[in-house]
């Protein structure tokens, strides 16, 4: 493993952590309250960030909120507003989709999500078979964006090249199936053990280092 490297993330860690604890602590509410709403906004959310940009993704969600379309529309109108989002039409469909499997009476309703307790894998199982658009990356990305993070990883391309930097792993696979995602994730899992810092402020930190930023 690149020393040089692992120092340099231990001291961003160390300079950002209240910051980014606070930000899991705010995630950590939408469990702990059982916000339907909120959770169902970091759904979308992950269902618009592959192959875009975070912010753009955020940035959509707000605006469906906006144009009263979040909880309700036809893909069409929904497309429409995805400024920035690359696949819009695919993802509207997502989205459309994941509008009719979770709300209710224009109310989203996720028991099915807060009454499965914490285990997190097999809650993530769930998600990928339930939600069109999910994968492992997208179902972890919302887990932890709701408070559950603190043992599975987000692996999206920055944070592959960033264990790939470090030396946690040798190459970046062409395919990320279920088993390939495992294995890297438990990877990640024992560096993050090695270096003391938990696996959703890991995260943050390979985020901060590309960016300059913490954000979702």
């Amino acid at each position: 493993m690149n020393e040089g490297r692992i120092k340099d993330i231990v001291s961003i860690h160390r300079g950002i952590r209240r910051h980014l604890r606070d930000r899991l602590e705010e995630f950590r509410s939408i469990w702990e309250g059982k916000d339907h709403y909120r959770a169902f906004k970091e759904l979308v959310f992950c269902l618009l960030t592959p192959q875009s940009k975070a912010k753009a993704g955020w940035s959509a969600v707000e605006e469906l909120e906006r144009c009263g379309l979040l909880l309700g529309g036809k893909e069409e109108e929904i497309a429409r507003h995805l400024s920035g989002v690359r696949f819009h039409n695919n993802k509207a469909r997502y989205v459309a989709l994941a509008q009719r499997r979770f709300v209710r009476g224009n109310k989203p309703e996720l028991s099915e999500v807060f009454s499965r307790g914490e285990d997190v894998k097999a809650l993530r199982d769930f998600l990928v078979k339930e939600i069109k658009g999910y994968g492992y990356k997208e179902a972890s990305h919302f887990l932890r964006n709701i408070g559950l993070g603190r043992d599975i990883g987000i692996l999206d391309r920055h944070i592959l090249r960033s264990l790939m930097d470090l030396g946690v792993i040798d190459s970046i696979p062409k395919a990320l199936g279920r088993k390939a995602y495992l294995e890297i994730e438990a990877r990640m899992r024992d560096f993050s053990a090695q270096i003391r810092i938990p696996m959703d402020e890991l995260d943050f930190v390979f985020w901060y280092r590309a960016t300059g930023e913490v954000f979702k």
